[in-house]
């Protein structure tokens, strides 16, 4: 079996920053946010949209921020960004979130551009049965 997750790359590297990113787009889960959280995975990102500032206010944990602008460049990156702050970007149209550190071994800079694609993996279970049927070919042979 194959989960298909959506991955955020960096345009310009062609590295994926998040392997797995959670779409917040309406009223509901925007106005919820990471907020009940204890943590977030770090390869894991939330993008909000519209949006164009976030606060930390009854987070749990620090968080890295990204703003996008229409195209999805960035146009603002905040490292670190403690519980109980506000962050905001003018021309910030789409926020991504991801957990404290996340960006630290990133190659990410102000002006490249974001995008989703969908991003592959093969489950272990797949990856097990797979070898079991090769195992069963290769001995009946």
């Amino acid at each position: 079996m194959l989960l298909t997750e959506i991955a955020l790359i960096n345009q310009r590297t062609g590295a994926q920053i998040a392997t797995a990113v959670e779409r917040a787009n309406t009223r509901a889960t925007r106005r919820r946010g990471l907020l009940g959280r204890d943590h977030l995975d770090p390869a894991c990102a939330m993008m909000i949209e519209p949006c164009g500032a976030v606060h930390t206010a009854f987070m749990r944990f620090a968080i890295d921020v990204v703003f996008l602008d229409r195209e999805g460049y960035a146009v603002k990156i905040v490292r670190d960004l403690v519980p109980w702050r506000i962050a905001a970007a003018p021309r910030g149209r789409v926020v991504v979130e991801m957990a404290a550190g996340s960006l630290a071994n990133v190659d990410l800079s102000v002006g490249d551009r974001l995008f989703l694609s969908p991003a592959t993996h093969s489950a272990p279970e797949a990856d097990q049965a797979a070898r079991r049927r090769a195992v069963a070919t290769a001995t009946s042979s």
